[in-house]
C-alpha cells in the first residue's frame, strides 16, 4: 500500500520543525524554561498526531493524541511539582 502525500501529512512534516527550539530549550536553558518547553512541546506533538491521524484517513488513530493532551498537563504539573524546590 503506497500513501500518496497530501496536504496534511505535509502539514505534519513541516511542524516537526517547530520541535526543534524546544529540544534546545530543553537541552540548555534553565528549569523553568525546560518546564515551558515541555508543554509547548507537547502541544506539538499532539498536534502533529492529529495531522498524520487525518493524513493517512485512519479516524481510529484520534485516540493517542486525545490522551496525550490528558496526560500530558498531567505530566507538566507534576514536573513543576518536583522542581517547586529549586524555581
Amino acid at each position: 500500500m503506497t500513501v500518496q502525500m497530501n496536504y496534511w501529512l505535509w502539514a505534519a512534516f513541516a511542524l516537526l520543525f517547530a520541535l526543534a527550539p524546544c529540544l534546545y530549550v530543553c537541552g540548555f536553558k534553565g528549569e523553568s524554561d525546560r518546564l515551558v518547553a515541555l508543554e509547548f512541546g507537547s502541544c506539538i506533538v499532539t498536534l502533529d498526531l492529529v495531522l498524520l491521524a487525518e493524513g493517512f484517513h485512519r479516524p481510529s488513530f484520534y485516540d493517542l493524541p486525545l490522551t496525550l493532551a490528558f496526560l500530558s498537563f498531567g505530566g507538566g504539573m507534576v514536573f513543576a511539582r518536583f522542581l517547586q524546590r529549586w524555581l
